[in-house]
């Protein structure tokens, strides 16, 4: 697993670098080693945030942890990704029909841009590839996102599942 550790609003320590490398490289075993880890450390007021975006085939594993202290925020987000990697390592390891979720790495890329009218702080851009609904409610809750855009593999064109306020979810899908 290759590690690039970045900082915002920070100088990143070596201290601080080894110690997120140690404890986020105790999720190697589930990766494959061309896979990369970007962790990201920033400050904001006393606010220690630590974000790990781990991109891979097929998928995207992400946490972000924030505390008053640096070194409990590595903590703190590498049991919330080891969390999710038990939640779902079943349903991801059946999918990939693997023993282990062995995974390549993907690239994500993120700028920002702004407009005359709305201001767009932030932009991600990223493979869509096809996928079941069911896949895309996996993928948005791995993530812990509210709502996740895919590629539907049985219409093949962009749908949107959402969850609800009632904790069910929704589809969203083009009317031709």
């Amino acid at each position: 697993m290759k590690f690039i550790v970045s900082g915002k609003n920070i100088e990143v320590t070596e201290a601080l670098k080894e110690k997120a490398i140690k404890k986020v490289g105790k999720l190697e075993k589930f990766f494959n080693d061309d896979t990369e880890a970007h962790i990201t450390m920033s400050v904001q007021k006393n606010r220690q945030i630590v974000e790990v975006t781990i991109p891979f085939k097929g998928g995207l594993l992400r946490a972000q942890e924030e505390n008053e202290d640096m070194y409990a925020s590595i903590d703190k987000v590498v049991d919330s990704l080891e969390g999710q990697l038990r939640r779902y390592k079943t349903k991801i390891s059946k999918k990939y029909h693997e023993s282990g979720l062995k995974f390549d790495d993907t690239n994500i890329e993120e700028h920002e841009e702004e407009t005359d009218e709305f201001k767009v702080v932030r932009s991600k851009k990223f493979p869509i590839k096809p996928m079941t609904v069911e896949e895309a409610i996996l993928q948005m809750n791995m993530l812990g996102h509210s709502f996740f855009m895919f590629l539907n593999a049985d219409t093949m064109e962009a749908n949107v599942v959402y969850r609800r306020k009632d904790g069910n979810y929704g589809l969203i899908e083009p009317d031709n």
